[in-house]
Order: C-alpha cells, then sequence, then structure tokens
C-alpha cells in the first residue's frame, strides 16, 4: 500500500511536467526542499514501530485505496467512528450506573435486616445465659468425676494386688509356676513404679503401696529361694534335660544376690559329698548302704602306683567334664539374664557392691569357680592318696612319671576350669611333692653310686652307672615328651630333670676321666659322651644339652687328632727333620744351611728315611690300633685320616726345604763334581706319602 502511494504521487499531472500543485517558479526550490524532507521522514520510518504498523494494519482492514479522495476523507471518517465509540460507551455506562443504584437499595434493606436479628439475638442471650453457664459447669463436673473414676481404676488395676495374686505370690502351699512368675513380675513392676508417686505432693499413697509391694517381694524371693532348694536336693545332673523352672528360678533369685549365693553355697556343699560319695564309691567298690558296684575298684590296681594315680585323676577328670555340661546349662545358657539380674539387685541393695570396680558376674567364671568347690572333696581324698603313693615308694622314675602325670592332668584342668581354678593348687602341690620325692630319690642314689666309683672299664666303655642312669633318663625323657607342656617352658623344665639324673653321673665320668692317660681318657670321655648324647638325641627338649655335648666331644676329638699326628710323626722318624727347619727359613741363606743340621747330615738322613720306609705299609692300621676303642668306628676313621693328612702336610714342607736346599747347592757347585744331593739320600715324594695312607 506504501508502495502504491509513493508511485502514485510520483505520476506526473500535466503535460509540461508539472503537477497541478506545483508551486510558481519562485517557490520551485523550497517545496523540492519539502517534499525532499518528507520523503525522508517516510523513508526513516520503520515498520516495526508499533503505532505505523497499528496504522498500516487500520488501513488495509478498511481497503482504503489511495487517491485525493480517499486521502481528504479519512480523517473526518476516523473521527466520526471515534465520536460514535464515545457515544456507546457513555450509554453502557449509564446502563451500569442504574444497576449499581439498584444494588445499593438491596444492600441497605440488608443492612436493616440485620440491626433487627442482633436484637433479638441479644435479647435471647440474655435469656438463656444463666442456663448454659450452668449446663457448662455440670459437664465439668461429669468430667472430672469420669477422670477420677479412669485413675482409680488404672491405678487398682496397676498398684493392687487381688487376695488371689497375694496367696499364689507368698503361701508355700502353691506351686512356683509361671503364674507365680507372672504375678512377681508384676508385682516388681508395681515397686518399680511407686517412684512416681513418690514423686507428687502427697506421698503417703506411695510409701503404702511400697512397703506393701516390698513385703509381697520378700516373700515371693523366700518362697522361691526354698523352693530352689528342695529342687536341688532332688536334682538329677546326670539328665542332660535339667528343669526349665530351675534355670528361670535361679535367673529370678538372682536378683537377691544373698540369697541367690546362699542357695549357690548350699548346692556346692551338696554337690561336694556326693562326689566324694561317689569318689569313694570308685575307689574301693563299695557304697555307704554297704552295696557293692559291678566295676572294678580302682585299689583293685594299687599294687601298680602309676596306675593307680592315673584312674583316680582320669575319674576326677571325667567327674569334673560331666558336672561342667551339667551345671553349664545352669549358667551359660542363661549368663546374660542372670547377669542383668544379679546387677539389678546390687542397683536396690548397693550395700553389697564391693569397693572394687569389678564385672558384676561372669557365667563362665562362676561356673568353673562352683565346679572347683564341688570337687573339693575329690580333691582331699586324691591328695591323700596320691601322697600315700609317693612316700611308700624310693623309685625316682616313679615319682617323676607320676609328676609327669600330675602335671599332664593339670594343664587338662587348668583348660577345662580356668588358671584361677582352686583345683590347680591341689596339682600344683602334688606335682612339687612328687618333683621333690624324686630328686629326693635321685639324690640318695647318686649317693650310693659314688660310693661305689672305683675305675674306668678296662675297654673304656661307659661304666654301669652311667649306662643306668642313661636308661633311666630315656625312661624320665619319654615320660616328659608324653606329658602336655609349653613349648616355651619344654627345655626350661627339663634342665632340672638333667641336673639331677645326668650331670651327677657324669662329673663322675670326669673323674675317671682324670684318671686315665691319653689317649685312653679322650676316648673313655668320647664314649661316655656319645652314649649320653644319643639318649638325648631323640627329644626336641634336649637340643641345647646335646648340642653342648657336641661341642665337648668336638674338643676331644681334635685332642686325639693331635694325639695321633703326633704317633704318625714320632713313629716315622719326621719329628726331628720338623724340629730341625722350625728355625729355617726362605731366605737363601737359611736354606745353604739345611745340609749343615745334624739330622741332615747323609747318615741321619738315610736312617731317618729307612725309618720312614719301614713305618708307612703298616702306619693307618697302627695308628687305628691306638683309638680302637672308640665305640663309632667312622670317628676312628676320620680322626686317622685327619692326622695322615696333617702328617702329609708335614712331610711336604720338608720335602719343599730339601728341594730348595738342593737347587742352591747344585747351582753353587755346577762345575764341581756333584755330590749326592738331599734329595738323593731322602728319595720319598709327597704323592707317595698321600697314597700309602689314603
Amino acid at each position: 500500500m506504501a508502495t502504491s502511494y509513493f508511485q502514485e504521487r510520483s505520476i506526473p499531472s500535466s503535460k509540461d511536467g508539472l503537477s497541478p500543485a506545483s508551486p510558481a517558479v519562485g517557490t520551485s526550490s523550497r517545496g523540492a526542499n519539502t517534499l525532499s524532507s518528507r520523503i525522508t521522514s517516510v523513508l526513516s520510518a520503520s515498520y516495526a514501530d508499533l503505532e505505523i504498523r497499528d496504522a498500516l494494519k487500520t488501513l488495509d482492514a478498511r481497503d482504503v485505496r489511495n487517491n485525493a479522495e480517499t486521502r481528504r476523507q479519512i480523517r473526518l471518517d476516523v473521527q466520526k467512528e471515534v465520536i460514535q465509540c464515545n457515544g456507546e460507551i457513555v450509554r453502557d455506562f449509564g446502563s451500569v450506573a442504574e444497576q449499581l443504584r439498584r444494588i445499593g437499595t438491596a444492600i441497605s434493606s440488608l443492612n436493616k435486616y440485620c440491626a433487627d436479628m442482633r436484637s433479638h439475638i441479644s435479647a435471647a442471650n440474655r435469656e438463656t445465659a444463666p442456663v448454659l453457664e450452668e449446663a457448662a459447669s455440670l459437664i465439668t463436673q461429669k468430667r472430672q468425676v469420669e477422670t477420677k473414676h479412669k485413675i482409680l481404676l488404672a491405678f487398682s488395676s496397676h498398684f493392687l494386688t487381688s487376695e488371689d495374686e497375694s496367696t499364689i505370690l507368698t503361701s508355700t502351699v502353691e506351686p512356683v509356676n509361671e503364674e507365680f512368675f507372672q504375678t512377681l513380675t508384676r508385682v516388681k513392676k508395681i515397686h518399680h513404679d511407686c517412684q512416681v508417686l513418690l514423686g507428687t505432693e502427697d506421698q503417703r499413697l506411695g510409701l503404702e503401696v511400697l512397703e506393701q509391694s516390698s513385703k509381697q517381694l520378700n516373700a515371693a524371693f523366700q518362697k522361691l529361694y526354698r523352693w530352689i532348694q528342695r529342687e536341688f536336693k532332688s536334682l538329677d545332673l546326670e539328665n542332660p534335660q535339667i528343669n526349665a523352672s530351675i534355670r528361670r528360678s535361679l535367673r529370678v533369685l538372682a536378683e537377691r544376690p544373698t540369697l541367690f549365693q546362699s542357695c549357690l553355697d548350699s548346692f556346692a556343699e551338696a554337690r561336694e559329698n556326693i562326689l566324694s560319695d561317689s569318689f569313694y564309691t570308685a575307689l574301693t567298690g563299695s557304697t555307704s548302704d554297704s552295696n557293692s558296684i559291678t566295676t572294678k575298684p580302682i585299689e583293685f590296681h594299687a599294687h601298680d602306683p602309676l596306675r593307680y594315680v592315673g584312674d583316680m585323676l582320669a575319674w576326677a577328670h571325667s567327674a569334673t567334664v560331666s558336672e561342667r555340661e551339667a551345671l553349664e546349662v545352669l549358667f551359660i545358657s542363661e549368663g546374660d539374664e542372670i547377669k542383668r539380674s544379679i546387677q539389678a539387685g546390687l542397683e536396690s541393695e548397693p550395700w553389697l557392691r564391693g569397693d572394687r570396680d569389678e564385672e558384676v558376674f561372669d557365667g563362665k567364671k562362676a561356673l568353673n569357680q562352683l565346679v572347683s568347690r564341688d570337687l573339693t572333696g575329690v580333691a582331699r581324698l586324691l591328695r591323700q592318696r596320691t601322697e600315700q603313693v609317693l612316700q611308700s615308694h624310693d623309685d625316682a622314675t616313679l615319682a617323676y612319671k607320676i609328676a609327669n602325670l600330675i602335671g599332664f592332668y593339670k594343664n587338662t584342668f587348668s583348660k577345662l576350669l580356668g588358671p584361677d581354678s582352686e583345683v590347680l593348687e591341689l596339682f600344683s602341690s602334688l606335682e612339687g611333692s612328687a618333683m621333690r620325692q624324686f630328686r629326693g630319690n635321685m639324690r640318695d642314689h647318686v649317693a650310693s653310686v659314688q660310693s661305689e666309683l672305683a675305675a674306668a672299664p678296662a675297654d673304656l666303655s661307659p661304666p654301669d652307672f652311667l649306662e643306668d642312669a642313661l636308661h633311666m633318663l630315656k625312661a624320665l625323657a619319654q615320660s616328659y615328651d608324653t606329658s602336655i607342656a609349653t613349648i616355651d617352658e619344654r627345655d626350661i623344665a627339663f634342665q632340672t630333670v638333667l641336673a639331677e639324673t645326668l650331670d651327677p653321673f657324669l662329673a663322675g665320668c670326669e673323674n675317671l676321666y682324670k684318671g686315665l692317660k691319653q689317649p685312653g681318657n679322650e676316648i673313655f670321655a668320647i664314649n661316655c659322651l656319645l652314649a649320653a648324647k644319643a639318649a638325648l638325641a631323640p627329644y626336641s627338649f634336649t637340643n641345647d644339652r646335646a648340642s653342648e655335648m657336641g661341642d665337648t666331644i668336638s674338643e676331644h676329638i681334635a685332642r686325639l687328632v693331635d694325639y695321633q699326628h703326633q704317633y704318625f710323626t714320632y713313629t716315622s722318624g719326621l719329628i726331628s727333620l720338623l724340629e730341625a727347619l722350625s728355625d729355617v727359613s726362605d731366605s737363601a741363606e737359611s736354606l745353604k744351611s739345611i745340609p749343615n743340621l745334624e739330622p741332615f747330615k747323609p747318615d741321619a738322613l738315610i736312617s731317618a728315611s729307612q725309618q720312614l720306609d719301614e713305618f708307612l705299609p703298616s702306619a693307618l692300621m697302627d695308628a687305628s690300633e691306638n683309638i680302637k676303642q672308640l665305640r663309632n668306628r667312622k670317628m676312628v676313621q676320620d680322626i686317622t685320616e685327619e692326622a695322615a693328612r696333617r702328617f702329609c702336610e708335614d712331610f711336604e714342607l720338608v720335602e719343599s726345604k730339601i728341594l730348595a736346599a738342593d737347587d742352591l747347592l747344585q747351582t753353587e757347585e755346577s762345575e764341581k763334581e756333584p755330590e749326592p744331593g738331599l734329595r738323593d739320600l731322602f728319595p720319598r715324594t709327597s704323592g707317595e706319602i698321600r697314597v700309602l695312607l689314603s
């Protein structure tokens, strides 16, 4: 539309090129500027401007054509339409004003009616107010009465017990059953909840209920205590299915620690008597009512002391295991419950608590203590019989075996009842008595042997007293090895045994050793030490002592090697040559002096060579004969070979000196007539010596 508008404006309207509205010639320049300004203004206008865009849309909606007539009338048409629209709006607002007048009239009528209703209501309120106040007061009183009734019912049901419940709780005629425990639980709750009543202003009611519940609880616990006492008398511990009511009763009775401990004391005393009677029956084979049992009594084997003591210990162990298994149900299965009950009892009776902070209740520890107390009578009989056995026998080996057997059961009981059990004191005492008896018997035996010491055997073998001691030591070591001792203590504990059973006899052998000459003394010492080491070798707990003996044997072997080496050098005649060469160095002057030495003069050297030739063929056999009394044949061979090796080294030294002296002498006398050298007079070579002595 804008484009057509500008196109129509640019078409000329006259033939002479001027528009009908063209100004005069004088005003043409100003008109051109005005037109240019308008065109510039139109072209600078943006279609994005909302007013221009709305105006163009309005013109487009009216389907207005761009001509002179339309441009003249468009303003008038638009103004006319605006005036018409304003007239319609005025008429509409007149209708609205009429409606508002009618609404105001209705609101005035409603306000009048409301004022009338308020006056009527005020009059009615004045007439009904006293009645409402009285009704509210009655309702409040009714609610208070209902609340008090509920409180009374709740108090009666919670804090008061019936006559039947009191009878169940305190009467000894009534049984201890589930109903008893339920009633007891209820009364305990009443006793605990009395704290609420004591916290009110009027404490009289709380004190009365507290006193009544305390009396009922005390009577109930006394009834429960007496019932448990009666049940314990007829309780069969051999039956693994112990009555569940007893376990529950013990758990409940634990809330009174004094009664609980008293009950345990009486039970332990009863069990001690029962186990003592059972042990006496097992020993003798007869019961207190003169009835015999079918199994053989333990005293039937009294002639065998070790078995006799072992059977008694085995019976005690078996009885302990059975007793522990039977009582374990009472303490371990309900251990936490009993602990909580005792804790509650100590809180209610704080004067029973000790000064030290210690654990309230340990089920396992209590079980071990109770079993230990049950075994007190058995332990007393066992101690008497064992000490009788020890005192009636003088055999040291038997005493030590009994000590080891007691130590074995001591470790077993320690694992079964704990290291703090009182029964372990018995085993420690018995073990100490057995060891004292063993040491006393051994010292008596050593004293008797020392009085009989005379001389070493002719064949230099270990003496009889050492053989007997080693035989005894093997038995003791085997007995100790079968006992259960901790790894850290095995070596240390057996050292005392070695000190009693081996060291005195080795000391006796050492005295005999001092009275012998070499090599007999060394052979005798080695034979004795080898026998002792062989007795100790199978056992790991004697490794240290066996190692010490090995070192001592090595020292004696070294002295035998020195003796054999001296035998080789002296018998072969080489000793004179070695002594003569001891002061000769490797210098030329010193080597030249060798022919002038007395042993290297021709006659002496020829004699030494002949002596060597006579010695070599039977040298090894003769040397072996010197130490043939050694019991270890391989050791004889090794000692002789080592001495022969050292002899060969000595011969190589003599040979090297002779060859060096001959070389020097041959160099100086090369122009003279040669004379026989040292090598010619002493022709043996080190290779030949090694072959002959191999």
